[in-house]
């Protein structure tokens, strides 16, 4: 780093002087501390001056606050700074750190003890704070990259701990390997040693696994687990209540009817509390345990019923489940879904969902899979997708990240064999804004208010085929009567007896011609369009059909 220039204030400064500036230089540019630099700053013109009392103030935007304090108990660290403030503290003498246009801070000090300043020691001082202001420019972009590197670096160690998680319980429907995998998973990233879930559903065991903890009367305070948030601190009286340690956190487990356990981490070894980065990061994990539970559950129950049954019959009844019962509420927007399965088992699956815990104004995650093959490798293969995808978009709305890894999860736990086309769209429901992804899947439709039609084309390869892929984001505005149609390939694939396709034309042309209906009798009328070109010609293929209509902003 090269010294920045003296300022021109100082051409008038004596030998002695310059020489002092100069060493106050080479120490300023030996560090990037901030504190350091400031309190060299300060020492340096309280010391030379005797002066007993000065703050130093960065500005952040249009605020500043007190960095460094000394004999100036009325502002302390990370005080409000301001011109009054410091003249009613007994800072009299104030000095800016840079120029106009480049305000860093401020210098204020209290009366000399030696007398008022003269004209060439106010001279020193201000070429003091000329030369520290670039240096402290320097400290700042430096910490603010030192902290978004912490971040990024978090970031990148909370993704791995999901993947992991994720190939995980892929890999098993054994609900107390569940809990194992989770617990494992909490315990090496906090460094607890007191841990543990406890698990319940109407027909099955109750699942308790604990370390240090006693979880067993969390059963009877269901209606108490639920109505916290998805991952809370508890405060001493909730605690007590509990029967648990202070500062634990705990994280209930919800699935489609209810809470049906909860995650507890006791207080961490190092002492530190919980973060709300921290809260983030055990939600987004549990919500992506309860998938996982909620489906080997229900594997059991089919299990126990059908007395091992045939493979299709078992994997149709897991499949139904992972459709969503009831389509997100959308604002400003009509939206309606269908599937009708070609066999008892099929490989399409759609779904509407919250990005981040978004309200209905915000964003969501819009998208219709095709997987590829039938069976219950596929119906597994459907709930992996589902478990992942709600995963990835509680904490991550960055479309090109979610298909990204999305990909890598299926090729890490998938055969080579196995994988699935999707379009994934970001939808604000606020504004109307869209982005997507088309993962080797058909084309989207879009069908303006004026009757023009616009394609939404594939961007990207099949997920899970090859690892680290990347895959192109675009964007598009859905506006006032605009319709969007994302189907499988079942639709356009149908064939009549002639083995004649449905095709892209047929479809685009039914959707135009009631483009100003609602959403649901949208869908219907495409099914009615299907059937009649294909009379009684068997259905080959699962046929899904989602419409995203756009309506006035309320």
């Amino acid at each position: 780093m090269t010294s920045p220039p003296v300022p021109q204030t100082s051409s008038g400064l004596g030998p002695s002087r310059l020489e002092s500036l100069l060493e106050s230089a080479r120490l300023l540019n030996s560090t990037l501390d901030l504190d350091a630099l400031l309190g060299h700053l300060l020492r340096t013109v309280m010391g030379r001056y005797l002066i007993g009392r000065g703050v130093v103030a960065i500005r952040n935007g249009e605020i500043s606050t007190v960095q460094v304090s000394r004999g100036v108990a009325a502002l302390k660290k990370d005080a409000a700074f301001t011109i009054e403030a410091a003249h009613a503290a007994g800072l009299d003498l104030l000095f800016d750190i840079g120029s106009e246009g480049e305000h860093v801070g401020t210098l204020a000090l209290g009366r000399p003890g030696r007398g008022p300043l003269d004209p060439e020691e106010t001279d020193f001082v201000r070429a003091l704070t000329g030369l520290a202001a670039s240096v402290i420019a320097n400290a700042l972009s430096h910490g603010q990259s030192v902290r978004l590197n912490s971040e990024l670096d978090q970031k990148v160690q909370e993704l791995r701990a999901l993947l992991d998680l994720v190939r995980g319980l892929a890999a098993t429907l054994d609900p107390d390997e569940i809990a194992r995998i989770l617990l494992l998973t909490f315990a090496g990233r906090w460094a607890v040693t007191r841990c543990g879930v406890a698990a319940w559903k109407e027909g099955q065991p109750a699942l308790l696994r604990q370390r240090g903890l006693k979880l067993a009367t969390l059963e009877t305070q269901r209606e108490s687990i639920g109505a916290l948030a998805d991952a809370s601190v508890l405060t001493d009286a909730q605690a007590e209540a509990f029967g648990l340690p202070a500062g634990s956190l705990l994280m209930p487990l919800r699935s489609s009817g209810g809470t049906c356990g909860a995650v507890v981490c006791g207080p961490r070894l190092s002492g530190l509390a919980y973060t709300e980065n921290d809260l983030e990061f055990g939600a987004g994990l549990v919500a992506q345990a309860a998938v996982a539970f909620d489906n080997a559950w229900h594997f059991r129950e089919t299990i126990g019923k059908k007395q091992l049954e045939k493979e299709l019959a078992l994997a149709a009844s897991i499949q139904i489940d992972l459709f969503p019962k009831k389509l997100a509420t959308l604002h400003a927007t009509d939206v309606a879904a269908r599937n009708r399965q070609a066999k008892q088992v099929g490989g399409d699956y759609y779904d509407v969902i919250h990005v981040a815990a978004s309200t209905p104004t915000q964003e969501h995650l819009v998208c219709v899979v095709d997987i590829s093959g039938k069976g219950i490798f596929a119906s597994l293969l459907m709930s992996n997708i589902q478990a992942t995808l709600r995963a990835l978009v509680f904490r991550e709305n960055n479309l090109e990240v979610v298909a990204r890894t999305a990909n890598d999860l299926l090729y890490a736990t998938t055969p080579s064999n196995r994988y699935a086309t999707a379009l994934l769209l970001i939808y604000e429901a606020a504004t109307g804004a869209c982005r997507w992804i088309n993962c080797g899947h058909t084309d989207g439709i879009i069908v303006r208010a004026d009757g023009s039609v616009e394609m939404l084309p594939c961007t990207g390869i099949a997920l899970g085929l090859f690892p680290a892929r990347t895959y192109e984001e675009a964007a598009f505005q859905l506006r006032d009567g605009d319709l969007l149609a994302i189907y499988s390939d079942g639709v356009t694939d149908a064939q009549n007896n002639a083995e004649e396709d449905f095709g892209t034309d047929r479809l685009v042309e039914v959707l135009t011609r009631h483009a100003a209906l609602p959403s649901t009798e949208v869908v219907d009328r495409v099914f009615d369009a299907i059937d009649a070109f294909a009379g009684d010609a068997p259905q080959f293929d699962d046929i899904t059909m989602l419409i995203l209509k756009r309506g006035p902003s309320a």
